[in-house]
């Protein structure tokens, strides 16, 4: 006897499955070196000399029999000549339960020839690692936000859920688990349905691909589905679903159609020449009817219609450069060529967008044409009565000036009667053609003063040079006896 229980010993030494030896009277005889490590010992002592010892040592709960009651301890059921196998367990030693292991154990029996038993074993496997991946595995598949679904291959049911698919789908958890994929179909106006139901009969990739599902507010929700094989614990084959919701993009796509749909209404509809050009803001792709009436349509010549608007080029070139430099153009003043080739003044104002994802320039087109002739002909009519404006008052004579050549936004406009005595001294010297020796020796002043009464006058009018002055003088009727006259009218007014 004492020889056969050598012999089983040099047997299971070398074994990589842990095997620990029981004898009748429930006393342990024998550990090979890997049942020691697993459960963190390095001596037969520190599992126990018996049975009862190794039971308070250890505590083991059963991982995958819940129906095995706390008293049908692996051990009492070996004791008892039971036979089971694949029984996993999670073992820790009573002074450190932070450290654990996961045990697969079998059990192994030995009798006599009438049937009495010899030797009793417990055959176990290190299973830790599986387990901690496979728990890694639950934390995430539940933490994780999108949604997601296990099918078992075998019999197309479902094993697992997440609370994101519960979420998405307005499920609840008794719903899903243990229903067949023919209950809850999870490809349903699939774009490659057929491929797709092969490849889960298979249990191969899904690739992603947008489908439909009907939830149970009897509505339906567009998502894009994908499936990934992979194992569950006891190796089975399943099908990892996971689902991301379109609902917002289907949401946003429906909303750029009415934009497009209103952006294309207000652009037949307006009537101010419209048009939709290349990038570089020269081909016209669209026009409105405004458009087309006026200049005429992108089909009317080969090049498309734009570059033939633009009378000037040289007016063009400076529009594109604007037009490239801000990306926006407003109230740029041109003269483009109609569709009957007549010239007319017109403002321009573009802008950059995109449609479609592709990038246009909308380009907005104002005829000024009659505008600008009435600002022509009543720039032509000042003219000629500023020809003899003898009989006009200085009053008249300096708002027609102004109307001639308003003064630049944020300036206040330059007055006659704003000027000093001797400015309108220097004024009528100036006009007369006088120099600077000259004046000063008419008027008895030093050449310095009179240069800074000139610098003075200069500043006054908005000149810097005296080919200037004379052009303001006589926009304001003022030449040479002229301006003799009003400088006499200035002294005189000061002498009163």
């Amino acid at each position: 006897m004492a020889r056969e229980t050598d012999r089983m010993r040099q047997v299971v030494a070398g074994l990589s499955e842990g095997v620990i030896l029981i004898e009748p009277d429930q006393t342990i005889s024998y550990a090979n070196e890997a049942a020691l490590a697993m459960h963190g010992v390095a001596a037969l002592d520190d599992l126990g000399e018996t049975v009862a010892e190794y039971r308070r040592n250890f505590v083991l709960d059963y991982r995958n029999h819940p129906d095995v009651g706390p008293l049908q301890h692996p051990v009492d059921r070996l004791l008892a000549g039971e036979s089971f196998r694949d029984a996993v367990v999670e073992v820790h030693h009573f002074r450190d339960p932070g450290r654990s292991w996961m045990h697969r154990i079998r059990s192994l029996v030995t009798t006599d020839d009438e049937g009495r038993s010899t030797g009793l074993a417990l055959v176990m496997q290190d299973v830790s690692e599986r387990y901690e991946a496979e728990a890694r595995f639950e934390d995430m598949f539940r933490a994780n936000p999108a949604p997601a679904l296990v099918c078992r291959v075998a019999d197309l049911r479902y094993v697992k859920v997440n609370q994101g698919f519960l979420d998405l789908t307005g499920y609840a958890r008794e719903d899903v688990l243990g229903r067949s994929f023919c209950e809850i179909d999870l490809l349903a106006q699939a774009e490659c349905r057929a491929l797709a139901v092969e490849n889960l009969h298979a249990g191969r990739t899904i690739p992603q691909m947008e489908a439909c599902l009907n939830v149970p507010s009897d509505s339906e929700k567009y998502v894009i589905v994908a499936g990934h094989p992979i194992r569950m614990p006891g190796g089975e084959r399943c099908m990892l679903f996971t689902f991301a919701d379109l609902e917002d993009c289907r949401k946003a796509e429906v909303e750029l159609k009415l934009s497009e749909e209103r952006f294309a209404k207000a652009f037949q509809l307006s009537p101010v020449p419209t048009a939709l050009l290349s990038r570089d803001g020269l081909v016209a792709s669209n026009v409105n009817e405004a458009f087309a009436t006026m200049f005429g349509g992108p089909g009317d010549n080969p090049d498309g219609g734009a570059p033939s608007l633009w009378v000037d080029e040289a007016e063009q070139a400076r529009f594109k450069r604007a037009l490239k430099r801000a990306g926006g153009v407003r109230g740029f003043e041109a003269r483009l060529r109609t569709r009957g080739g007549e010239a007319v003044d017109c403002l321009v104002s573009a802008e950059s967008v995109r449609i479609n994802g592709e990038a246009f320039v909308l380009c907005a087109i104002q005829d000024i044409t009659a505008r600008k002739r009435t600002e022509t002909e009543l720039i032509a009519a000042i003219e000629t009565v500023m020809a003899d404006a003898s009989w006009f008052s200085h009053g008249v004579i300096e708002k027609l000036a102004l109307m001639r050549n308003p003064p630049q936004s944020g300036k206040s406009p330059a007055l006659v009667e704003k000027l000093t005595p001797r400015e309108h001294d220097l004024l009528a010297g100036i006009c007369k053609g006088a120099k600077d020796p000259e004046i000063a020796a008419e008027l008895g002043l030093s050449l310095s003063t009179v240069r800074n009464h000139l610098a003075s006058l200069y500043r006054k009018i908005g000149v810097n040079r005296r080919s200037a002055v004379v052009v303001w003088a006589r926009e304001r009727g003022i030449g040479g006896s002229a301006a003799k006259e009003s400088a006499k009218a200035a002294k005189l007014g000061r002498k009163h």
